[in-house]
Parts: C-alpha cells; sequence; structure tokens
C-alpha cells in the first residue's frame, strides 16, 4: 500500500466517525473537503479548503480530530492543519512542514508568520512557543498594562530585573501570550538561551512518569539546567504535596544560580489552596501583577487587529458587536472572531449583527450566563414578584414570601456555579439542606402547576439573555 493510500485509508475512517458524531451542517461545513496529504509513523498532516477552515478547525476541534486519528491508527499521532498557501509556502528547504507535538497541534504555516520553535540545550527537547504570541501582537490596555511591561523588563534582561515574575488573572486574557512572547524577545537578544516553557500540567505528569521509569535525574537535568523557566497554571500545584516539593528545589537551584523563572496562575499567589508556604514567600519574592478584563475600547483596538492579521474585512458595527458581547475572555473572543471570519469567508459576503447573532448564539448564551449573579437573580425575583429585596434574605416565612424565596434558590442553582453553601449564604446565611429543599420544592411546583412553569420559564429567559 502507498502511502497515499495509507493516508486515504485511515482518514476515510475517521471521516466516517466524524459525519456520525457530528451535526450534519457541521461537517459538511469543516470537515466534507478535508483531505490527508502525509501520514507518517507518528505524523499526519491534513490539508483545509482553506486557511480560515484550518483556523477554525484548529481552534475547535483538533482534540477531537487528533483523538479520532489515534484512535483509528491505534497509536498516537501528531496532528498538523495546512492550508493551500501554506504548502506553497513550505515547499522552500527553509521551511518545516512539520506540525505541533502531540498535545499541542496547531497549523503549520499559513496562520503564522513563521515556524520557530526554542531549543532546549543539553536534553534534546524542542519545546513550541506559538509565533503569533509576541510583545508586537499584544494589545496593552489598562488592566494589562504593568503585566506587559514587567514582561519586557524580564525579557530584556532576565535574572536581573523581575526574578521570579508573577501573573495572575482569569482565563484567556493574554497570560500566556505574555509568557510566550517574553520567550521570543528573550531569544532575539540572546540566541544561545537555554529555555523551558510547559504548562504546571505537564510538569507534574513528566515527574510522575521520571519517578515510575526511575529518571528523576533526567527530569531534574530538563529543568534545572535551563537559563529561562516559564511555568503556566501554577495552581494546580495545589495539594499536590509531593510536587510541590520537587518544584520547590527546582525553584531554589535556578533563583540561587540566578536564572530567570516566569509563573502564571489564575489567581493571587495566597488564594491558592493548599499551597506550602514556603512556595508562597517565594512566588511573592520578586514582582507580582495581575491582568484584568480589558475595557471596551482595548477589546476593539484587540479584534481589530486580529482582523488586519487575517486581512478579511469586517466591518466595525460587528467587532463593537462581538467586543460588548464576549467582555471576560479574550480568548473566546477571539475565536467569536475566528467564526464570523470563517463564514464570511465561505459565503463571500458581509455579514450583519442579525446573522453574527445566530452564528454565535451558543456562545451570546454562555456569555450571558456567566454574566449572571445571585443578587441579579434575587433582584429580577422580587421584581417579579412585587417583593423587597429585604425578603430574600430575611427570615419571614409566610407564601407569597417563602415561595418567591425558593424560585430564587432554584434560579440560582441551575443558573450559576455556587455552592448549595455559597447559596444558602446568599440568602440569609441559610444552611444548604434549605437550599435542596427549595430546589426540591419548586420542581415539584412546576411539575404540577403549569402557571409555576411559566413564571420560572420567563425569569430564566430574562435572566439568560440579561434582559434588566
Amino acid at each position: 500500500m502507498t502511502p497515499t493510500d495509507a493516508a486515504n485509508e485511515l482518514w476515510e475512517t475517521v471521516r466516517s466517525t466524524l459525519r456520525d458524531s457530528l451535526p450534519g451542517e457541521t461537517y459538511e461545513m469543516w470537515f466534507s473537503k478535508i483531505e490527508p496529504t502525509k501520514v507518517e509513523e507518528d505524523f499526519v498532516e491534513l490539508l483545509a479548503p482553506n486557511e480560515f477552515s484550518a483556523i477554525w478547525i484548529q481552534d475547535n476541534f483538533i482534540d477531537l480530530v487528533r483523538k479520532e486519528l489515534s484512535d483509528a491508527a491505534g497509536r498516537e499521532l501528531e496532528v498538523s492543519l495546512v492550508s493551500p498557501v501554506s504548502v506553497e509556502e513550505n515547499r522552500s528547504p527553509s521551511r518545516s512542514t512539520r506540525g505541533a507535538k502531540a498535545g499541542s497541534s496547531r497549523i503549520s504555516k499559513g496562520a503564522f508568520d513563521d515556524d520557530r520553535k526554542v531549543d532546549v540545550s543539553g536534553v534534546g527537547v524542542r519545546q513550541e512557543i506559538n509565533p503569533r504570541n509576541t510583545f508586537e501582537n499584544f494589545v496593552v490596555g489598562p488592566g494589562s498594562q504593568l503585566a506587559q511591561a514587567a514582561c519586557v523588563a524580564v525579557a530584556n534582561a532576565p535574572a536581573q530585573a523581575y526574578n521570579p515574575l508573577f501573573l495572575y488573572g482569569d482565563t484567556g486574557l493574554g497570560k500566556t501570550h505574555l509568557m510566550h512572547a517574553v520567550a521570543h524577545h528573550s531569544l532575539d537578544r540572546f540566541s544561545r538561551l537555554k529555555i523551558r516553557y510547559v504548562s504546571c500540567e505537564k510538569f507534574t505528569n513528566e515527574f510522575i512518569r521520571a519517578i515510575q521509569e526511575n529518571t528523576v535525574t533526567a527530569f531534574r537535568h530538563n529543568y534545572r539546567e535551563v537559563d529561562l523557566l516559564l511555568i503556566d497554571d501554577v495552581q494546580f500545584l495545589a495539594g499536590k504535596e509531593r510536587i510541590q516539593e520537587e518544584f520547590f528545589h527546582t525553584f531554589n537551584e535556578l533563583f540561587e544560580s540566578q536564572r530567570q523563572i516566569v509563573l502564571t496562575s489564575d489567581r493571587p499567589a495566597g488564594e491558592i489552596n493548599k499551597l506550602e508556604s514556603r512556595l508562597l514567600s517565594r512566588f511573592q519574592w520578586g514582582m507580582v501583577s495581575d491582568i484584568q478584563p480589558p475595557d471596551l475600547e482595548t477589546r476593539v483596538a484587540i479584534l481589530s487587529k486580529k482582523v488586519a492579521a487575517m486581512k478579511v474585512n469586517i466591518s466595525v458595527e460587528i467587532l463593537e458587536f462581538l467586543a460588548k458581547s464576549v467582555a471576560r475572555n479574550v480568548r473566546r473572543m477571539e475565536g467569536a472572531l475566528t467564526r464570523v471570519a470563517s463564514y464570511a469567508s465561505l459565503v463571500k459576503k458581509p455579514v450583519d449583527v442579525e446573522t453574527v447573532g445566530r452564528l454565535l448564539h451558543d456562545i451570546l448564551q454562555e456569555e450571558a450566563l456567566s454574566r449572571i449573579s445571585i443578587e441579579k437573580i434575587q433582584k429580577k425575583v422580587t421584581e417579579y414578584y412585587h417583593l423587597r429585596m429585604a425578603d430574600m434574605v430575611s427570615r419571614r416565612r409566610p407564601n407569597n414570601i417563602a415561595f418567591p424565596r425558593q424560585v430564587a434558590m432554584y434560579l440560582s442553582r441551575v443558573l450559576t456555579d455556587h455552592s448549595l453553601q455559597e447559596i444558602g449564604d446568599s440568602f440569609g446565611g441559610r444552611d444548604h439542606g434549605t437550599v435542596i429543599h427549595a430546589c426540591k420544592t419548586v420542581e415539584n411546583m412546576m411539575d404540577q402547576d403549569e402557571s409555576v412553569k411559566r413564571s420560572v420559564d420567563f425569569l430564566t429567559e430574562q435572566l439568560s439573555h440579561g434582559v434588566e
């Protein structure tokens, strides 16, 4: 069997699985025109009909594609998405056509400016740093100005400016982007710099594997002989005593030998549960900076820059709509833009706000739900039932107050991620058993009384769509 035949046979198996598991429209739009171009022992290259399709599949379906390909082949496979443009560019001998390592597959060329990878000297490993994540491509806003300036200082003078540098903020605000930018800029200035970028989860998994395989010495060499160590999401150290012990000694070795450490977390170090005090103190030795969600103007600027890089025509009205609708997570906002740009490219006509609303229905729904707080629920319920906010937390139990209060508890349970105890605390310090009873009461009433169901459904709809 020729390599081409093997590639076609493998992809045909996966294509059949995707056709059965995905909605028909999704499969037809994104996967029906995908063709395999290369299958090697541990690597598969897939050709998308255009660059937008490659980006969209990479951002939304790459894990699924990699899993199905690996299952069909009976071995772990790397996956690379390419477009006709990237294939043409990669014909140059100076370009690599290989994709990322398994677990972090990306589009090879076409979507990126170059194919730079960071060499980790002494261990023979190449860790990929996203070429798009540079200081030049990072849009600075009021909420990220300090963090960006600190990263630039570290990149210009590793281990001399701020060591360690600890960045924290919610998911999708640019922490990883800045870490990659530090790596790129440092390498531009110091070409022989030994660098390692890794997630805390991967650090943990590698250490566990090293114990199992009796290769702890090699593991320590990998991490303690670098000039710049970047660890993403250190909150995953929480509760892992053996891992914390290992990381403590790794931190000490690097710090004492005057080598740079950069860490990120989704929360301040002091709020990481079950983090040893000796690690907590070390995380706070150097520079600590948070990254806040960008304001509206910054979000529009971010989208404008991404549109310019994509070379697509998206109206300012659409960009402002996206910036207002997806406000808390830049990564999700950029993903929403990619979806809109992909659609516009495929249908070959401008899109309006109404079309974008339909196209992003799932994202907009999730965004609306993420903005729902217990306080907003209480306010909406009191308005609907003509009560006072004080009635939500009072100990009074007449039915005209007690049942609306139970409805508010039920909605808080259904529409937020708060625990039973947190909900109870918000309703005058009630215990979790009271919240459970309230939820069951409302559910039973909805089954028995159609008017109650209509009322609860109406409130749910109002809250889900952000109606004040």
